[in-house]
């Protein structure tokens, strides 16, 4: 059987769900009605919808995409915590994620079109992915189509977007992280996490969506692995812990393997971090087109799924250091689970 939960041990069993369809709000607003106020301590379990707010399922296409039609990310909530009052800090304890199978990773069209190299990936592009693959008792997605190169990412599932509302009047857009959440794409953020955010409206409002099953620090072409999930927290108001912005706790993992291993990685050296960025994820693609039998296209989808961006040195005026890090572990076909459409 595939392994879709991924759960820390013992999780409790939620005391409210929230569905998506009765919960669904597309930007941050400090006046939107909760829809459900629980106690402080309270497990929350939420059915959260993919970036796309469901408009890509399988079999996923370019014609899809183009027709996706969305005010921003779906989120589900809010939830307001009976007590939170502006500058307390509310703790989130991350404790279980469950997908369903499936996944996809694109380069969209639109004003961000391209992600990070919009210069050089102008037209659209889809990936579908099968999340219910194994190698050595290990759960990764590997890509769906049978003509698609094999690679096996390791699942880690996290929530792209959460957060508490913003204090000042909305609406405010998804897109962008704020000083209370939102938009991070911090792929640590698994189950086992706890996330500190500064509370800036009555009853804190926390939303959630966006799940990805796995991503690559950088998340270079706009999306990770973007999945339809649930979301299992447990929420808590924390005395004399004041937070400017999120921290967090947590376990990782932080490489895609979990583990020390194998890399093979790309490096890029300018006086702005970003240029230097561009450049580490340019060679990676021209790597993997090169030499490992991608299209540039699947290039680019793997370097947002599974590669790393790391700031080797920021002290060695004029220039700075970034690298691009592939785990060759990644580059290899799933030794359990048949590969075809999820």
């Amino acid at each position: 059987m595939p392994q879709r939960r991924f759960a820390v041990p013992d999780a409790p069993a939620p005391d409210y769900e929230l569905s998506a369809d009765d919960a669904v709000h597309y930007h941050w607003d400090a006046s939107i009605d909760p829809a459900l106020t629980v106690e402080p301590g309270s497990v929350v379990r939420f059915d959260c919808r993919d970036a796309y707010d469901g408009q890509l399922d399988p079999p996923a296409s370019v014609e899809k995409l183009l027709a996706v039609d969305t005010e921003g990310h779906a989120l589900t909530g809010p939830v307001a915590v009976a007590g939170a009052e502006q500058g307390d800090t509310l703790a989130v304890d991350l404790l279980a994620f469950e997908h369903r199978g499936h996944g996809v990773t694109a380069v969209p069209p639109g004003e961000r079109e391209g992600g990070l190299l919009p210069e050089e990936f102008r037209d659209p592009h889809v990936r579908e992915w099968d999340l219910d693959a194994r190698r050595n008792g290990t759960p990764v997605a590997t890509f769906a189509d049978d003509d698609a190169p094999d690679v096996a990412v390791p699942l880690a599932p996290f929530p792209g977007n959460l957060g508490v509302a913003p204090g000042d009047d909305g609406p405010h857009s998804t897109m962008p992280p704020r000083r209370v959440g939102g938009n991070m794409d911090v792929k640590h953020l698994t189950a086992g996490s706890r996330l500190y955010l500064p509370v800036e409206a009555a009853g804190a409002l926390f939303s959630i969506g966006d799940c990805h099953a796995a991503q690559g620090d950088g998340e270079v072409c706009l999306t990770g692995i973007e999945a339809p999930m649930t979301v299992t927290a447990r929420f808590d108001l924390v005395d004399d812990y004041p937070v400017d912005g999120p921290q967090f706790e947590t376990d990782g993992p932080f490489t895609p393997g979990g583990r020390d291993e194998r890399m093979y990685a790309t490096t890029g050296i300018a006086p702005d971090l970003m240029d230097a960025t561009r450049a580490a994820v340019s060679d990676m693609i021209v790597h993997l087109h090169e030499r490992r039998g991608f299209s540039r296209p699947d290039a680019y989808v793997l370097c947002s799924a599974a590669v790393d961006l790391k700031i080797n040195e920021v002290v060695d005026a004029p220039n700075w250091t970034v690298s691009a890090y592939l785990p060759e572990s990644v580059l290899a076909a799933p030794d359990e689970g048949p590969k075809g459409p999820a």
